[in-house]
């Protein structure tokens, strides 16, 4: 089969011809049919402390076909079916695999990132205790928003309510325009997001925001001019250092934190200051399986649309230099594969 595979840092994907998958154990070969680029895809292959093996297959937002059905898969999967993912792989059978959080089992796998092959191929294995269908109203370029759908859903389902509330969102990425689109679904009062790209401001608003902050202009005063008050939920997605420490220095008495944005770098805070406004600070990982299903449902029932967030779709022969140059700078929200093109 074809696929990307990662070689060396400061090196672009190789498109190569490598072996087809075979299933193993509760597992299927699919037939890709569209997958997301991540950011954690760039950090992986770019930073130190995140560094993916030679040879990895990258890609956790896929979508596919079942081609094969492999031993020990239970009643319900055949050939032919269309098939999501989760990013981790548990072992089924611990209490956090039961509950539908395998990103807690202690035998977790990690897909795309070195320990199962991803889906930046023509082929890949899907493990159906760790995925959900995808139904035939849920285009295959959308399917494949699931994924960070699903990781802006988990993180509002951490806040105490969203109902009412007057919200911040802070970085317009694929994470932080889905934090939108849910704050969107479940009631919130006003939805501002701050981000420097006004092009990824205008998106926002298509999700759901009520309002854009470029972070040079004063945020508290353009928050309060928009609103009326201070924002009572504050959602973190951009995750570089410094920024849960501005969240809390703008945060009112008694406001919530939800942190998305995944920092690897060192950070400080100064905790007195939580502290004496009784801050509520939580961090988001990933999704529960009832995430992903609630994803799916909500865009088969075309309860929430998220085409726009996609910007670019590339076939093989341009997916190395489009993933170099998704590592600088640029308007781009979310860049699909689309394996067949």
């Amino acid at each position: 089969m074809k696929a990307a595979v990662f070689h060396q840092i400061g090196k672009p994907l190789v498109i190569e011809t490598i072996a087809d998958p075979e299933p193993e154990q509760g597992e299927v070969i699919i037939k890709v049919k569209a997958c997301g680029i991540c950011g954690s895809d760039l950090h992986a292959t770019s930073e130190e402390g995140m560094l993916v093996p030679n040879g990895t297959v990258l890609g956790h937002e896929f979508v596919g076909e079942i081609i094969k059905v492999g031993p020990s898969v239970p009643e319900g999967w055949a050939k032919g079916d269309r098939i999501c993912t989760m990013s981790f792989w548990g072992c089924g059978k611990c209490i956090a695999c039961l509950n539908g959080v395998p990103w807690q089992c202690q035998s977790k796998k990690i897909v795309g990132l070195g320990e199962v092959p991803g889906g930046y191929a023509e082929i890949a294995r899907i493990h159906v205790n760790d995925a959900v269908k995808l139904p035939e109203s849920v285009a295959w370029q959308e399917g494949a928003l699931v994924e960070p759908l699903s990781v802006g859903l988990h993180g509002v389902r951490l806040a105490s309510s969203v109902e009412g509330k007057n919200v911040l969102v802070v970085g317009a990425g694929p994470i932080g325009l889905a934090v939108v689109l849910w704050c969107k679904f479940m009631g919130a009062r006003h939805i501002i997001i701050s981000d420097f790209d006004k092009s990824r401001g205008e998106m926002a608003v298509k999700f759901g925001a009520t309002g854009t902050i470029n972070p040079k202009d004063d945020i508290d005063a353009r928050f309060l001019h928009m609103t009326g008050g201070s924002p009572e939920l504050i959602f973190e997605c951009v995750g570089v250092p410094g920024m849960i420490a501005q969240c809390i220095d703008r945060a009112p008495y008694g406001a919530e934190i939800i942190v998305l944005g995944f920092c690897s770098a060192p950070d400080t805070l100064i905790p007195a200051y939580a502290v004496v406004k009784e801050v509520t600070l939580k961090f988001s990982i990933a999704f529960s399986k009832a995430d992903l299903q609630f994803a799916v449902e909500m865009l088969a029932a075309g309860r929430v649309n998220a085409k726009e967030m996609i910007t670019q779709v590339v076939s093989f022969k341009d997916l190395p230099e489009v993933f170099e140059n998704l590592k600088k700078p640029s308007n781009q929200c979310k860049v699909i594969l689309d394996p067949e093109l």
